[in-house]
């Protein structure tokens, strides 16, 4: 009862929303859902709200997006996952490593602070949000360079579920390509799944959903030894810094790899598949609504500066490399 009470309002106001941005995205396919489910979140953040609402907002944006993700996990197979996560692996790599260069250059280009950096590039590099959460603690981060960085991965999140899709098109990507496109240079898992599911929705199949959802947990892996790495370099200068693998690991992914086991291993009736995904799909949606009530575009371009520059070379090179690898690899 006292979840409920918390969180009901904020979980309320992301059903509703998020009920009105799948209806839209079912008239226009080609946009798609999530799509109106940021723009939607978005234009009601511009009005202020009661904290009240902040919870369940909250509480949508993280869980309901990783209770989606599994849900997604019972209509994959796991030879597939297997199959794309090792494909996917130099072009995951070269990324990663694209970013945290990249980031490092432009910090000293522009002499900002050492933290920052670091979590934009973590942030661009791997998983958005949740790689910065995993990382600030190791680092000692304050909380104002925190919340500088996420807000400039959520930026870009925003702009990539917008604009990738249409990219996509443009350089004439099958759906194999716009997976691992969206998978590898998308900041944050949210909005890779949001771009795979528009780009699904428009081509008329999940295959792109699917490629691209598999590669972005692939790389979210990447958290565990990022962040130890960077324990084992701060432990030096400070004998107190600690890293939890518990706190670390993103658990929601082992629980996709079982719903694709399960898929995998018995059979299901397909009309309780398609209702599993479709649900995952919906949750997608408002994940992507929570995320655009949770983000004040005016406030972050006033106020981002030098990060949201950095966070921007990092995507393009990140965008590059991606489409490069693609390419070298003969994927595209």
């Amino acid at each position: 009862m006292s979840f409920i009470k918390r969180n009901y309002h904020g979980l309320l106001l992301c059903l509703l929303t998020g009920s009105v941005a799948w209806l839209l995205g079912k008239q226009f396919s080609i946009i798609g859902g999530p799509v109106f489910g940021i723009l939607l979140g978005l234009i009601i953040a511009l009005f202020p709200r009661k904290d009240c609402f902040e919870s369940g907002i909250k509480f949508t944006s993280k869980k309901i997006l990783q209770y989606a993700i599994v849900l997604l996990g019972f209509g994959m197979n796991l030879f597939q996952i297997f199959k794309v996560g090792s494909q996917s692996l130099l072009i995951i790599v070269s990324t990663i490593s694209t970013s945290l260069i990249v980031s490092y250059a432009i910090s000293k280009l522009m002499k900002l602070p050492s933290n920052v950096s670091i979590l934009v590039g973590v942030g661009s590099s791997i998983c958005g949000g949740s790689a910065i959460a995993a990382t600030a603690p190791v680092i000692d981060a304050a909380d104002e360079d925190i919340a500088k960085s996420i807000s400039v991965i959520f930026l870009f999140n925003v702009i990539a579920a917008f604009l990738f899709p249409i990219l996509g098109n443009l350089l004439g990507l099958n759906n194999i390509g716009f997976g691992m496109f969206a998978g590898t240079a998308i900041n944050d898992t949210s909005s890779v799944v949001a771009a795979g599911q528009t780009w699904a929705s428009a081509h008329g199949n999940d295959l792109a959903l699917n490629y691209a959802t598999i590669v972005k947990l692939t790389r979210t892996l990447a958290i565990i030894p990022i962040t130890l790495i960077l324990a084992l370099y701060r432990s030096k200068n400070n004998s107190n810094t600690t890293v939890k693998l518990s706190k670390i690991f993103p658990w929601f992914i082992l629980f996709f790899l079982l719903a694709a086991i399960i898929s995998t291993l018995f059979s299901i009736n397909p009309n309780i598949i398609k209702t599993l995904t479709e649900a995952g799909k919906f949750f997608i949606i408002m994940a992507m609504t929570a995320i655009g009530l949770n983000t004040n575009i005016i406030k972050l371009i006033k106020t981002g500066g030098k990060p949201i520059i950095m966070g921007l070379c990092c995507w393009i090179s990140i965008a590059f490399v991606s489409l490069l690898m693609q390419h070298l690899l003969h994927i595209w």
